[in-house]
């Protein structure tokens, strides 16, 4: 028991994923509809679009598109507002004319009355209708996945349906990513939905739903940061999301339009009660649909939970990890999913979880002014960093350590600069699942029957890393 607790002593000051290069602000691009907070930023500031700027953004990356573009909306619905809507379907047929192959995706059951802009030579396909399955709940872009100049390649997705409402009231964040590899394993899921890897989608052959496959890829690695992409219903996304939310050690900030799964609403009181510094924000649809969430998270969190009910949507599905301490994997979650059954098992969604110091900030500042403007309770911001002082204590000889892949799924490769002569495997919890001896520099452990979760692995009974069993 002395051994465990220790041993738990240590997990909350690990060197683990710390971000020391720079932040790819080329590569990845964020945007908010509402207000931000600047002055918490730690020096890449978030970005505000007002005044529905957030579709001429959207614009200026379809204007970019010189082969291919592929669209996987939700809903579109051409609308105006005080007169300064930007005509996302005059962008796209624009694209179409200068002979980009334009694909579209949407969801059958709902309005879309922004397709009727469209030219009448682009193809769209619309999800199945039936009982068996929910909806198309995508959001994202993908522009010249397979350019021969690998930067042509963007992936935007985000929370935004495609309204007036959207961009100018609703809460929503946005994210373009100019990843060749990223926008490849989009198209793959994008033709599974279409049937087709042509322009002419194939309705007999196209698969959504329960009935999508799961890829198989999910972990790249874009500008020195890991970037996790899972699609539902394929991916068993709440297992991911559940990870992410118990890798906590320090704060934890979550804000998503609807919550229906209990599970999460007690991991999120899980973290608050092992001393994580924890907020939430919802939608007034999640108390709703869900009392059972809403009374863990309001009892759970107390001022710290706060349920948007002005007269617009707070629509964000977004969730960071740790920002105040760059030595404890700061991440991201976003995307489309709202953390609901439905989402999980039923619908077409997609969600990234990226392992980036300095985007996990970005977002803060989103949170932070959101939180406070939505009415939230006093609102304490932590001291950033990495507390070296404990890592000193902890890590008194990490070397060249290092494990990979991460997140893994069936084996761990563990390199050192000197010969290993134990490696022991902890839960989060400090539970000790493996140990075994070795005496080679280089070896593989396997970790096939550990259930998906973060792990400790701690070698030579001094070097500790964080890795994730997928």
């Amino acid at each position: 028991m002395k051994k465990h607790s220790s041993f738990f002593a240590l997990i909350f000051s690990l060197l683990v994923f710390c971000s020391s290069t720079a932040f790819a602000q080329s590569r990845i691009k964020a945007y908010f509809n509402n207000p931000v907070n600047n002055t918490v930023s730690s020096g890449v500031n978030a970005v505000y679009l007002p005044s529905g700027h957030m579709a001429d953004t959207i614009v200026a990356y379809i204007n970019r598109a010189k082969y291919t573009l592929d669209i996987a909306q939700y809903d579109y619905n051409q609308d105006s507002y005080d007169g300064a809507y930007a005509n996302i379907a005059t962008a796209v047929n624009n694209a179409y004319s200068r002979g980009v192959t334009v694909r579209w995706i949407y969801d059958g059951s709902s309005s879309n009355t922004g397709l009727t802009a469209l030219n009448s030579g682009i193809h769209k396909l619309g999800s199945p209708t039936s009982s068996a399955y929910g909806i198309m709940h995508n959001k994202f872009i993908i522009i010249d996945a397979y350019s021969t100049n690998p930067a042509d390649a963007i992936v935007s997705t985000g929370s935004e349906d495609w309204s007036s409402e959207m961009f100018y009231k609703d809460y929503n964040n946005i994210l373009f990513i100019q990843d060749s590899a990223l926008a490849h394993v989009y198209t793959d899921e994008f033709n599974m939905m279409w049937g087709s890897t042509t322009a002419v989608p194939n309705s007999s052959l196209s698969k959504f739903g329960p009935y999508k496959t799961d890829l198989g890829l999910h972990t790249f690695t874009i500008g020195g940061h890991t970037v996790e992409l899972y699609f539902s219903p394929s991916d068993n996304t709440d297992t991911h999301v559940g990870t992410s939310i118990l890798s906590a050690n320090k704060d934890l900030y979550v804000g998503v339009y609807d919550m229906t799964r209990t599970g999460d609403a007690n991991d999120i009181v899980a973290r608050k009660n092992s001393g994580v510094y924890t907020l939430a924000i919802v939608d007034q649809y999640t108390p709703a649909t869900s009392t059972s969430v809403n009374s863990i998270l309001s009892t759970g969190l107390g001022s710290n939970y706060v349920v948007y009910s002005g007269s617009y949507i707070y629509h964000n599905k977004m969730m960071i990890v740790d920002p105040s301490d760059t030595c404890s994997d700061p991440q991201v979650l976003m995307g489309s999913y709202n953390w609901t059954t439905s989402a999980n098992s039923y619908n077409d969604e997609n969600i990234l979880i990226i392992h980036n110091d300095t985007l996990a900030n970005i977002y803060y500042q989103s949170f932070v002014a959101n939180f406070t403007s939505i009415g939230g309770g006093s609102f304490t911001t932590l001291a950033g960093g990495c507390n070296t002082s404990l890592m000193a204590k902890t890590i008194t000889n990490p070397g060249s350590t290092t494990v990979y892949p991460n997140p893994a799924s069936n084996e761990l490769t563990i390199t050192a600069d000197q010969p290993v002569n134990t490696v022991e495997i902890f839960t989060i919890s400090g539970q000790e699942v493996f140990t075994a001896g070795y005496q080679e520099p280089v070896f593989t452990v396997s970790i096939e029957n550990l259930p998906s979760g973060m792990y400790f692995a701690r070698i030579n009974s001094q070097t500790m890393v964080r890795f994730v069993k997928q």
